[in-house]
């Protein structure tokens, strides 16, 4: 009897553990790769990092276009590859992928309650991604770097620049 009671103790246990690692909000997530924290004025190079693409989550699940109607789409990670942190509201910041031409998406989502979608693809004639943008609020962002095709890796550096 008391074997058994232990054992539906260990079995509620490892219930409650799975149910609130299950509820840990989004927002907690961590990315693959660095984060940025950056307030007015930053130095270009604090607005830089580098990670690799290669994910198959499409990005048309967390949206399927952005509050300016662009569409989101590409594969990457479901995980988001970039946490941006604004110290302060940013009336214009360009965010723009580098891999030397590869064909990348791009996906950035925040800050907090708003979750304001931003989706970007080509820039101009260059076929990786960028977003310029207004109106950028202080707060958590999530970014996320894909492809068009799943499963495809292409080294990149991210930089984010204000104008």
């Amino acid at each position: 009897m008391l074997v058994h009671t232990i054992l539906r103790f260990k079995s509620r246990a490892w219930l409650v553990l799975l149910t609130a690692l299950s509820a840990t909000p989004v927002l907690a997530q961590t990315a693959n790769f660095a984060s940025l924290t950056l307030s007015q004025g930053f130095s270009p190079s604090a607005g830089v990092a580098s990670g690799y693409t290669g994910g198959s989550y499409s990005l048309a699940s967390i949206a399927n276009s952005d509050h300016k109607n662009n569409r989101c789409i590409g594969f990457a990670s479901p995980t988001p590859d970039h946490i941006m942190v604004l110290e302060r509201d940013f009336p214009k910041l360009t965010v723009q992928v580098n891999t030397s031409g590869s064909d990348t998406t791009l996906l950035i989502r925040g800050p907090g309650n708003e979750n304001t979608i931003r989706c970007g693809d080509d820039t101009g004639s260059n076929k990786d991604a960028s977003i310029s943008d207004t109106n950028w609020k202080a707060g958590r962002y999530s970014i996320w770097v894909g492809t068009f095709e799943e499963g495809v890796r292409r080294d990149y550096s991210l930089s984010v620049r204000q104008e």
